[in-house]
């Protein structure tokens, strides 16, 4: 009989949708020996929070995450709300003895990620942060053909995350755009997504040089929000005070060149999340716009039928793929987080760290924190020196 891993969530808007969609649906199409019980889901707002609660399948509700960390059901607890919770909310789940998920990026600044690691190690408790582009099956196929050596030695990372959604002059000041809230801009929610994909598929990175920009300085004040990224603004004025856009050029250990690339300010971009590898053998491409397909080259192909060649990875042999529907029926976005439970509980009843655990949270923080320092001093940084 399955373990059963009773998750107790904080955060119920849009990670907290995602994250609730893959506790209901994993042991649909996977076979697990631990199962996720959704025992409550937390929030602030009592009837906001008791809706989601039916809505999405959870047994109960809480409006205090101290008193759910507190109770004696709950194994796991999630972490889905804003970066600026996230130090106290695992700190103190760890001391509780309970294993812990958190979404990305896994703190505000580094300081806050490495104590965050230190308590649940001390804690001995299971820790894993949510990258979920890991769990794309085209990303684990580029990981499989780079570790089979087919692209070769690796010359080239360039990534880039593109957004649109606050174009808008008039668009409000949402909490993603308060640093004292989420740590930063796109550079912390979307180059976190992109230096962690480097760091799996390419390398460690040993020294950065970057530039930051805030295009629009000052934004209407929110009156109200919806569970998404949406809000209605009002007529007082805020300050943004974090980046539209960082860019920044990367140096990894093995000698591989990169550049990375976070905007809000790409008009037309929705979610466009795309990185190029190129190596002495071949290269890859990724689009999570496509997230069904790779793109592979290779040099070692005779001449007149070189070129990029489009895989569609619904297939059987690629990673995850077999769980879900015949070759060619693609899956979505959302499925990405029903693999990370699947591996999440995997290693729970295996008894063995979940990957990526808060070590790679705190390894990408790293790096973000070198940009920072990097815009604000204008020089290079090496990584290992912060």
């Amino acid at each position: 009989m399955a373990k059963e891993v009773r998750v107790g969530l904080i955060g119920y808007q849009f990670m907290g949708k995602a994250h609730s969609h893959a506790y209901r649906d994993v042991s649909m199409f996977f076979d697990l020996d631990a199962v996720p019980v959704m025992k409550a889901i937390c929030g602030r707002r009592e009837n906001a929070v008791a809706q989601a609660a039916i809505r999405f399948g959870w047994e109960g509700y809480e409006t205090s995450w101290e008193r759910l960390i507190k109770r004696d059901d709950i194994d796991l607890v999630d972490i889905s709300t804003p970066g600026d919770t996230h130090r106290e909310i695992a700190v103190a789940a760890a001391e509780a003895g309970k294993h812990i998920f958190c979404e990305k990026p896994l703190a505000n600044n580094l300081a806050q990620a490495r104590e965050m690691l230190q308590a649940a190690e001390e804690a001995k408790v299971k820790h894993m942060v949510a990258f979920n582009y890991r769990r794309v099956p085209a990303v684990g196929l580029a990981k499989r053909l780079i570790d089979e050596g087919r692209i070769g030695k690796v010359y080239h990372w360039r990534a880039v995350y593109l957004q649109d959604w606050i174009m808008d002059p008039d668009f409000p000041l949402v909490w993603r755009l308060q640093k004292e809230k989420a740590g930063s801009g796109p550079h912390g929610d979307l180059n976190a997504h992109i230096i962690d994909l480097a760091h799996y598929l390419v390398g460690d990175i040993s020294e950065v040089v970057g530039t930051a920009e805030t295009f629009i300085k000052r934004r209407p004040l929110v009156t109200a929000t919806d569970e998404a990224l949406g809000a209605k603004a009002g007529r007082e004025m805020g300050e943004v005070t974090v980046d539209d856009a960082t860019l920044f050029i990367a140096r990894f250990a093995n000698g591989a060149l990169g550049t990375f690339e976070a905007t809000r300010f790409a008009g037309g971009r929705k979610n466009h999340n795309r990185f190029e590898i190129n190596g002495s053998k071949g290269s890859i491409v990724f689009n999570l716009e496509r997230l069904d397909e790779l793109q592979y080259y290779s040099r070692e192909d005779e001449p007149h039928i070189q070129g990029f060649k489009t895989i569609l990875v619904t297939e059987g042999v690629h990673p995850y793929i077999s769980a879900w529907w015949p070759p060619g029926h693609i899956i979505g976005w959302e499925h990405t987080f029903i693999h990370e439970v699947k591996d999440l509980m995997d290693a729970i009843a295996g008894d063995r760290m979940p990957s990526p655990s808060f070590a790679d949270g705190v390894k990408c923080q790293a790096v973000l924190e070198a940009v920072s320092k990097s815009v604000e001093e204008r020089s290079w940084v090496k990584v290992s020196e912060l």
